[in-house]
């Protein structure tokens, strides 16, 4: 996809900082702005696939093993307690650059920070929604 920063990431049409490249999925450092913590990571499917209910299976295993790999090396070689693993779909989510991406921010003890919602959502829906979500599966 042309106008895609991370489709002109993994065919070395834009700089990065390279974590890992494998056949189907990336991780490279953010590209803009400031880390969340230092080793902060994005893991990106090599198929362009704009969301996660977008992405085919394959694109899919490869980024989230991905992830699983980061995070391991995180641990290993930052000395990381936890990972926090942050991805968006739609713009209403947060979606910035609509290609599949996770961001796997490391942890330590003395972050004094948190990546969870502070708030909850003041959506309501008619009826039970995990009924809802139940019979989108029957």
């Amino acid at each position: 996809m042309d106008s895609c920063v991370f489709c002109a990431v993994i065919a070395g049409e834009e700089p990065a900082v390279w974590v890992e490249r494998e056949e189907h999925a990336v991780a490279f450092a953010p590209l803009a702005g400031p880390a969340l913590a230092p080793g902060h990571t994005l893991v990106v499917p090599v198929e362009h696939t704009a969301d996660l209910l977008s992405a085919g299976p394959t694109a899919l295993a490869a980024t989230t093993a991905l992830v699983q790999r980061v995070a391991r090396a995180m641990k290993g070689a930052l000395g990381a307690t936890g990972t926090v693993v942050l991805q968006a779909s739609g713009a209403d989510a947060g979606q910035s650059v609509l290609h599949l991406h996770l961001h796997v921010v490391p942890c330590w003890p003395d972050d004094a920070t948190t990546h969870w919602p502070e708030r909850r959502s003041a959506h309501v829906v008619d009826g039970d929604p995990h009924a809802l979500l139940a019979e989108m599966f029957e």
